[in-house]
């Protein structure tokens, strides 16, 4: 049953009580239910209740926008709330209407009947909206000013609650550039009170919001950024053995509770749930390449305890009201400590213990540190912000030393934000306090792996330019790999780069040696040569092979592919009207045809293939879906009739010796694979069996066979006998 608002006049009293502390209170347990304010929260309420100004620094969790609400309730009027995010303001205007607080949120995604709703209500002469939630975007077009600058006219604008204030400031970790265009309102919009929130501010991005936004005499509130109730930990991606299995098997340990994993790409995102939902882990991905009906379909199941665990891009969580998060787990490392607080803040909101728990490796520091440092060829042009990557660099190095560092990781975090503590404070709730040998052991391994790494990151000798002159004549001994740059992502790890036990010491001798003349430059060229040769002896198997995996498409990358095509084809079939469907089945088949047609050419070949099918699910209709399915399935039969018919005479007689045990492997891996996704609409003939297929060097063999038999076979022949004759009584 909804509550109905209070009424304003009876809590209030006179106009001296409104900031007194017993008629806030009666609110707060009335529509929320607390039985009294916590921290600075009441101290900022009456600072905006009484006209001032103010800055808020809460940590996640602190309950920031009581605030805000708070007052909307004490004074009439219409308190705006400036929201970095839609579905913030989704899920925080529909938790105050299930309260009874008449608030309302304008965005893109709403219709227009809604939206005019909203401005009737507005434009009337006692607005019954008490809370008004807008993007900064919205604010800086001139129709929204125009209107916020009526609504102040009338009297009727109390409170201007700019939330996740860190973002106007260029020097914060989540800059955005519409937020800057907030300076204005200070000049457009004078003697309304401001209020700027934030849980993640270091001293210097706390001073520039205050400029920012024109804050007069503002009351500055900070609490501790300290998280009692919040175990953290680190463990080192390159000493564990499958860092998946490792993270099934913590939140198996947990049993049901609530979890967010966080990763820094997509495609992470759906690789890590796939491999999560296989262990038995209710879960799902919610990144930006999902459509807005799926993210919110999994926001909705995760809210209401439906999935236990969300794996996500970095944006998923930000105001969303579940105090119950018992582990934040960072798959990758994040770009800053304030992201890194933020985000690992999502865990124990209703104060109860929890975990944050970080998996650091090597290689995701070295991609992080690539992005970081390209970042300034995608900023707009900032002016005295160009120094902006190099700020950013700072940023992450302290990531990394709080990964890579033996020392308390709460005072760690503490200390980036400017709060001395001691390091008793911790009282062994972090894994370097409770576990230090542990973790000094594993810093050692982690050293001694780097090292090892680096050792190795030579590679194949070269003969080419040099900087030693031999007879007036410039020459190289060898090349180091290190010096190319490679743009691809996946090879910025040097773990494939081949070692070099001869070839590097007959490199070392030479580089020592010192011939005069020309015979000594090719004696040179002849040990490298030789030394290049024992090279690949040793070492090019292993490098083809190395490299084959590593393009290879895993089964876990084909379980999500899967994953992705059954989403799509849900949503097809209810976009068609719950069109008649095996998905399961039809998703297996798609994803095979998808595998059989890319499967040999690598990940990004077929992971594109798999994405153009889900936008092709998106668009078709039921007779083009249909078609689709029902025709390869009947070419697919008809192939499989075509190769089932009885082959030549001069095939059949390859089938000897290895030949045919190493064809009818081939044939079994083929039935295996195609009977573990069968198309939807079966065929009669798809229980015929298939020729034998011999290899490409036995076809060739059979053909030269097949023309020596008939070129003899010609020569003998009476015409060709004739032929013969009369060629040579031409030429006598």
């Amino acid at each position: 049953m909804k509550k109905s608002p209070l009424p304003v006049q009876t809590i209030r009293g006179s106009d001296k009580q409104v900031c007194g502390k017993e008629g806030l209170v009666k609110l707060l347990r009335w529509h929320f239910g607390y039985a009294d304010f916590r921290g600075t929260q009441l101290d900022a309420i009456q600072a905006v209740l009484s006209g001032r100004d103010c800055f808020c620094l809460m940590p996640t969790g602190a309950g920031k926008s009581m605030c805000y609400q708070i007052p909307a309730l004490a004074k009439p009027g219409i308190v705006l709330v400036v929201s970095p995010l839609i579905a913030l303001m989704e899920n925080q205007v529909m938790a105050l209407k299930e309260k009874g607080i008449a608030a309302e949120y304008l965005s893109s995604t709403q219709t227009s009947d809604v939206k005019n709703k909203i401005h009737e209500d507005l434009d009337s002469g006692k607005p019954s909206v008490r809370l008004l939630y807008v993007t900064p975007e919205l604010i800086s077009t001139l129709g929204f000013m125009s209107k916020l600058t009526k609504i102040y006219t009338r009297g009727l604008l109390n409170l201007i609650a700019i939330d996740e204030a860190h973002c106007i400031s260029s020097w914060g970790h989540d800059f955005r550039p519409s937020y800057r265009k907030l300076s204005s309102l200070r000049s457009r919009l004078p003697n309304v009170p401001i209020l700027a929130l934030t849980a993640t501010a270091v001293p210097k991005v706390q001073q520039d919001v205050m400029e920012s936004l024109c804050l007069q005499n503002p009351l500055v509130l900070k609490s501790s950024f300290n998280r009692p109730n919040i175990y953290y930990e680190v463990r080192y991606k390159d000493l564990l053995v499958d860092a998946y299995a490792d993270l099934s098997d913590l939140l198996k340990s947990y049993g049901d509770v609530c979890g967010i994993v966080y990763c820094l790409e997509r495609t992470t995102c759906d690789d890590l749930s796939a491999h999560l939902s296989k262990s038995g882990i209710s879960c799902a991905a919610y990144h930006a390449g999902l459509n807005n009906k799926v993210r919110t379909s999994v926001l909705d199941n995760w809210i209401s305890s439906k999935i236990q665990v969300v794996v996500a891009t970095v944006a998923f969580g930000m105001g969303i009201d579940r105090k119950d998060v018992r582990i934040v787990c960072h798959f990758n490392i994040p770009k800053s400590m304030e992201a890194f607080y933020q985000e690992s803040g999502r865990a124990g909101r209703d104060q109860l213990p929890s975990r944050s728990l970080l998996y650091y490796g090597m290689d995701d520091r070295k991609r992080m540190e690539f992005i970081l440092s390209n970042a300034k060829n995608k900023l707009p042009s900032l002016g005295s912000q160009e120094d902006l990557p190099k700020k950013s660099l700072t940023d992450f190095t302290q990531m990394v030393e709080y990964c890579e560092g033996s020392r308390c990781r709460r005072k760690k975090i503490l200390e980036s934000f400017g709060e001395q503590v001691p390091a008793s404070l911790c009282r062994k709730s972090c894994d370097a306090c409770k576990h230090p040998n542990l973790v000094a052991k594993y810093l050692e391994e982690l050293t001694t792996t780097c090292a090892v790494r680096q050792k190795s990151s030579f590679s194949r000798i070269f003969i080419s330019s040099s900087s030693d002159m031999i007879d007036g004549e410039q020459s190289s001994e060898f090349w180091n790999r290190d010096d190319d740059t490679s743009g691809s992502d996946e090879d910025i790890s040097d773990s494939d780069a081949p070692k070099l036990p001869d070839a590097t010491e007959v490199v070392k001798s030479l580089a020592k040696s010192k011939l005069p003349s020309k015979s000594g430059l090719n004696e040179k060229i002849e040990l490298l040569q030789r030394a290049e040769e024992r090279y690949y002896q040793n070492n090019f198997s292993n490098r083809k092979v190395d490299k084959l995996d590593k393009n290879v498409i895993s089964e876990t990358l084909r379980e999500s592919s899967k994953q992705r095509l059954l989403n799509a084809l849900k949503q097809a079939q209810q976009r068609l009207g719950n069109f008649k469907l095996e998905v399961e089945v039809s998703a297996c088949f798609l994803e095979n045809e998808c595998y059989k047609k890319y499967g040999r050419t690598g990940k990004s070949f077929y992971y594109s293939q798999v994405a153009s099918t889900v936008r092709w699910l998106s668009t078709t209709n039921s007779s083009e879906l249909t078609n689709r399915l029902g025709i390869t399935a009947n070419a697919q039969s008809e192939d499989v009739a075509s190769k089932a018919e009885p082959p030549t005479t001069p095939l059949l007689s390859l089938d000897q010796g290895p030949t045919e045990s190493t064809s009818k492997d081939l044939n079994g891996r083929a039935r295996t694979e195609s009977s573990a996704c069968t198309s939807p609409i079966q065929s009669a003939s798809s229980s015929a069996k298939l020729p034998e297929i011999p290899s490409f060097s036995n076809f060739v063999s059979s053909r030269k066979a097949i023309d020596n038999r008939s070129n003899t076979s010609q020569k003998h022949s009476p015409k060709r006998v004739q032929k013969n004759l009369e060629k040579r009584m031409r030429l006598q």
